[in-house]
């Protein structure tokens, strides 16, 4: 590395067969510092690069070739149990709810999103910063669509309205301080509010951000 050159943000490797889409990702990752260790168009060639590279994050079209099914999918899977240290990012034209939960059960550097919302920079880059950095990232799409499905025997039935808020808003992985701003309160109303949430779901004692995730995986159950 040049003595002028600043490191980069993260090591990323890109698979889509949609070639114009790849590189419009590729420039978009480079132009705000992530190294982009390289491209596939299948889910074969992404295996090879995922072990060749060991990269810190993998940006995934759920549906590539040859059948254009769940090939992504499978292949996440495979990079999560064979190389738990890259994170996911898996992308999708429609909400797919079967498949996004069975993402998310990984519960950590892991995150599903639209295509459409790439469109959106900086929350895209902000999405793999914090998969980056260890966290979940759901779409905003798919907790409405679970919302709208929730089951007669809803664990959340216990919960406020606000406090379904702000449980919706940690499954798309937000802080506190980021659910503060959204819902106009302080942070340490959110943090009362979070207390609250995992008192009634009866979670575990364990870390903090081990039963946030167990609280979002309750959430993302709940349809």
């Amino acid at each position: 590395m040049d003595a002028n050159q600043q490191p980069a943000r993260g090591r990323v490797v890109l698979a889509d067969d949609d070639i114009l889409l790849r590189e419009g990702l590729a420039s978009l990752c480079e132009r705000v510092g992530y190294e982009v260790a390289g491209q596939a168009g299948d889910a074969v060639r992404l295996l090879e690069l995922v072990a060749d590279e060991r990269p810190d994050l993998a940006i995934i079209d759920i549906r590539m070739p040859p059948h254009h099914s769940t090939e992504g999918l499978k292949a996440a899977r495979t990079i999560r149990d064979l190389h738990p240290a890259t994170g996911i990012l898996v992308l999708s034209a429609y909400v797919e709810v079967e498949d996004a939960l069975e993402l998310l059960a990984g519960g950590h550097k892991v995150g599903y999103l639209l295509k459409s919302r790439v469109t959106a920079v900086d929350e895209f880059i902000e999405s793999l910063d914090r998969i980056h950095r260890g966290g979940s990232v759901v779409d905003p799409s798919l907790v409405r669509e679970l919302f709208s499905a929730q089951r007669r025997d809803d664990p959340l039935s216990f919960l406020s309205g606000r406090e379904r808020e702000v449980l919706a808003l940690m499954a798309e992985g937000r802080s506190n301080a980021g659910i503060g701003r959204r819902l106009w309160v302080t942070e340490g109303t959110i943090e009362k509010h979070v207390r609250s949430i995992l008192g009634k779901l009866h979670l575990p004692e364990a870390a903090d951000d081990h039963r946030r995730v167990l609280a979002v995986l309750t959430f993302l159950e709940s349809r």
